[in-house]
């Protein structure tokens, strides 16, 4: 049995009129679980990023703040609002900073005194990085910077009983 055009486009819209039921109907049970959620966890608009300001820069903010407290940058910020918001200098400003620059406060009254640059910005030329001088050393020769993930030799000697102090260089 062929069917023809019509009968097919009047299965579609059939069909997407059960999609959208089922789906409104996931939609009230994702709402309820979220509901009883923030009355479970005692969240508040702000908390959710619903507070003064756009949703979406709040949502980045924390995302930011959450990732920062994650991994510490050995670079230290700039710019800071003592509430966890950080900003190195570099790139765009975020929302938090250009929100209070909006409302009335100067750039000034965000500044940490540490400079993030290594360079002036006069500068044309890009600063050579400097290659690691070697931190620790064991007796055969073995080194490490300091930096990044322990080498095997030092995971070892670490495990078989020995201090970090004894591989000061």
């Amino acid at each position: 049995m062929t069917q023809t055009y019509k009968q097919i486009q009047k299965q579609i819209e059939t069909l997407q009129r059960q999609a959208e039921k089922l789906r409104n109907q996931e939609v009230e049970g994702v709402v309820g679980r979220i509901k009883v959620a923030i009355t479970h966890y005692g969240l508040t608009a702000e908390q959710l990023g619903f507070g003064t300001g756009s949703a979406k820069g709040k949502l980045l903010v924390s995302r930011t703040r959450a990732a920062s407290k994650a991994k510490k940058s050995p670079t230290s910020a700039k710019y800071a609002d003592g509430q966890g918001n950080e900003w190195l200098g570099r790139g765009p400003r975020p929302h938090w900073l250009r929100d209070a620059l909006a409302a009335g406060k100067t750039l000034e009254e965000f500044a940490t005194g540490v400079t993030a640059s290594k360079h002036s910005p006069d500068s044309a030329k890009p600063v050579a990085k400097r290659k690691a001088k070697a931190s620790y050393r064991d007796e055969n020769g073995n080194t490490w910077s300091g930096m990044g993930p322990k080498p095997r030799w030092l995971k070892d000697a670490l495990a078989a009983g020995a201090s970090l102090d004894q591989f000061v260089a």
